[in-house]
């Protein structure tokens, strides 16, 4: 395992997401929408269109097939043969469609749109719900969605009766024009996820080829992606896009829903196949076929976006009556040789970017581990609640680098960190390659055995040394019999080390280990800590980088 500190080479002011050709600080725009969706009843006023357009109807399947020949059931198949033939042709921008009232919404308006419950195309089917999700604002390229069920495809056209209309925004006398098939931006999965009787959100795609995921009693957070491309380079990232999905009708027996996607952008396509098992941790068991229209080295597999703004590792805490705002606070790795690797996230002064060599990684993920509401204090953004991800591959990956991109922020309102891997060669133009991966989400996936895993990271100014800072790295203590004390072991890649030692908090349940860094004058140092015997290591190998002011 080794680890390549790219440091201050780059700038980077401010990060937002793009959605489609559009940039988008996600927490103030995304994170609202998936919150404003939430509740199933709606608004008062029936629609500009609800009297008049129905809701969606399956359209016909084409001619009948042959009795003697069946056709083949719709599957992961289909999408690989369009995504390969499209990266023989020439990359085109979806044309924006949209029409009056979706044309030129802003963002109060957009949350005035609503998904009628009634319009449900899988209301006869117990326990799912399909929400469809209007275009406008920031959505405003054209996304098709088609329903797969006895493994026939169908496509559903853009119909806006399905929506009710905010008559503060849209009031009943607006010049209104024919809207097209003008496609819609994604669309939601409901399930009962915390009680039988209640259809909770469950996942939800939209923008670009974002998509979010909830495990039990959890609230949004963490994004993943389809893919990421040029994350954190100088040349600026590009975002593909999920053109198409093929959602198909629930399985009532595994309990589970598949969806298929399409992706595009002007690098490459993508077949990818999602299928959600929904409970404590969701699972989303991922299948891909990349195909490249170009050479490309910087392709990340897997990614995730995540905010972290300041925790009890912090120096330069903001005046602010929270204790920490993070969705996560570290990326956990499970290596190809078995190390266990936990690297604490910091909201750093620069952009700063870290690589993870491995070989056919066992797992990673970036984790919420602190599941206390006094270490937030937040009642409304609840960050407690916030879900892990744990990326599980279930094929074998090759060479190539877990990476971390760790963005300045000044507020928690913007995603900053972002992890995922890096293939160790390029993707050539032309071939295929593909990738299987099982996402896991909720309070508690990851990898999980006896050791002592990481709780927290707090740093501080020392007292004693004012060229020092001091270190409290606690360890669950679970494993430990009692009366037993394990030793501490503390690395630096620059500066010193003094004084390290391990204190047992039974009380609390944890080991501390405590010590002193001097950074002797350093820009940049990568820490390393855990607990061990005299037979090998006993805990995580805890990891953090320190960056100078």
């Amino acid at each position: 395992m080794h680890l390549i500190a790219v440091g201050n080479t780059l700038a980077y002011g401010e990060f937002c997401c793009q959605f489609g050709g559009s940039h988008v600080k996600r927490r103030i725009f995304v994170g609202s929408l998936a919150a404003a969706a939430l509740g199933t009843t709606a608004l008062g006023s029936a629609g500009l269109y609800a009297q008049t357009a129905p809701a969606p109807q399956p359209q016909g399947a084409g001619p009948a097939p042959d009795p003697a020949a069946p056709p083949r059931p719709f599957g992961f198949d289909d999408v690989v043969a369009v995504a390969a033939a499209l990266a023989q042709t020439d990359y085109e921008k979806p044309a924006s469609t949209l029409t009056p009232p979706f044309k030129d919404l802003g963002y109060d308006s957009y949350r005035g749109i609503r998904f009628r419950r009634e319009a449900d195309p899988w209301g006869e089917i117990r326990g799912w719900g399909l929400d469809l999700l209007a275009p406008g604002m920031l959505y405003s390229e054209p996304v098709k969605l088609n329903l797969v069920e006895n493994g026939a495809a169908r496509p559903l056209p853009f119909d806006p009766g399905v929506f009710t209309y905010d008559p503060i925004s849209f009031p009943a006398d607006s010049a209104l024009q024919p809207p097209g098939d003008m496609g819609w931006s994604g669309f939601r999965l409901r399930a009962p996820l915390n009680r039988p009787d209640i259809l909770d959100e469950l996942a939800v795609f939209q923008g670009a080829s974002y998509y979010r995921v909830l495990g039990r009693g959890n609230v949004y957070g963490v994004s993943c992606r389809g893919l990421a491309l040029g994350t954190g380079s100088a040349a600026g990232e590009e975002f593909p896009i999920f053109r198409e999905y093929w959602i198909e009708k629930p399985n009532l027996d595994a309990g589970s829903v598949t969806i298929w996607a399409l992706l595009d952008s002007a690098s490459i396509t993508g077949a990818y196949q999602f299928t959600i098992t929904p409970g404590e941790n969701t699972r989303v068991r991922t299948r891909v076929a990349l195909f490249p229209r170009r050479d490309l080295d910087d392709v990340g597999i897997a990614p995730l976006t995540s905010m972290y703004w300041f925790g009890p590792s912090d120096g330069n805490v903001p005046d602010d009556y929270r204790p920490a705002v993070h969705d996560s606070d570290g990326l956990q790795m499970l290596t190809g040789t078995d190390n266990r690797l936990w690297r604490a996230l910091n909201n750093p002064p620069t952009l700063q970017l870290s690589a993870f060599m491995d070989e056919d990684p066992q797992g990673f993920g970036l984790m919420q581990r602190d599941r206390e509401f006094d270490n937030y204090q937040d009642t409304g953004a609840f960050y407690e609640r916030r879900p892990s991800v744990w990326i599980s591959p279930h094929t074998n990956w090759g060479k190539g680098s877990v990476m971390l991109v760790e963005i300045p922020v000044e507020s928690e309102f913007h995603d900053n960190i972002v992890s995922f891997w890096k293939p160790g060669a390029p993707l050539v133009a032309g071939a295929r390659v593909d990738y299987g991966y099982d996402a896991h989400v909720g309070a508690t996936p990851g990898d999980i055995g006896p050791w002592a895993f990481v709780r927290e990271t707090l740093s501080g100014k020392s007292v004693n040394n004012a060229d020092a800072r001091t270190f409290n790295i606690d360890f669950d203590d679970a494993i430990f019999p009692a009366g037993t004390l394990p030793e501490g072991s503390v690395t630096a890649s620059a500066g010193r080390i003094v004084f390290p030692y391990v204190t047992h908090m039974p009380a609390q349940g944890l080991m501390r280990l405590s010590f002193e860094y001097f950074p002797q004058g350093g820009e940049l140092a990568e820490l390393q800590a855990r607990l061990q015997a005299e037979n090998g290591p006993l805990s995580e190998t805890w990891m953090y980088r320190w960056v100078g002011e």
